[in-house]
């Protein structure tokens, strides 16, 4: 019996996947448990149809980052702090005060998870902090750290 999966099952199939299984495995266990429904012709159109949508989706969210990419190499963030002699910071600028600072200043919302900050910055100047935008898609946020 043809079968689409409905969610993951173990050593069988993937959500999304059209397989053949047992006659008894599908109705005794798959269809039983919404696990999986049977393939038939109605029910492969609206997968098709499901994984189009899906797709556009994943477009449209890859090319809205892309426009973030681009405004982002635009703008530079400004952020005040104290600072000693040599330009070393009195504590450190984290990934948190940059996301922070950044949709105060820009309206931009990125979540601090994202950037790829190994260390924070401890110094003046200029730094360029790498940014995920998309599985796809990396951006630089510049951040130009200036005495108080």
């Amino acid at each position: 019996m043809k079968v689409i999966f409905l969610k993951d099952v173990k050593g069988k199939g993937k959500k999304g996947e059209v397989k053949n299984v047992s006659d008894g495995y599908a109705r005794n266990y798959l269809l039983k448990n919404k696990l999986a429904e049977e393939a038939t012709t109605g029910s492969l159109k609206v997968l098709d149809a499901k994984k189009r949508k899906d797709a556009e989706l994943e477009q449209k969210e890859k090319d809205e980052a892309i426009q973030l990419k681009e405004k982002l190499a635009s703008l530079t963030v400004e952020i005040k702090a104290k600072a000693g002699d040599g330009g070393r910071l009195f504590g450190s600028i984290t990934s948190k005060q940059i996301a922070e600072t950044l949709e105060k200043q820009q309206g931009i919302k990125i979540d601090k998870r994202k950037m790829d900050l190994a260390q924070p910055i401890r110094a003046l100047g200029f730094t360029n902090v790498p940014v995920k935008l998309h599985n796809e898609v990396s951006g630089v946020i510049k951040v130009h750290v200036e005495e108080k």
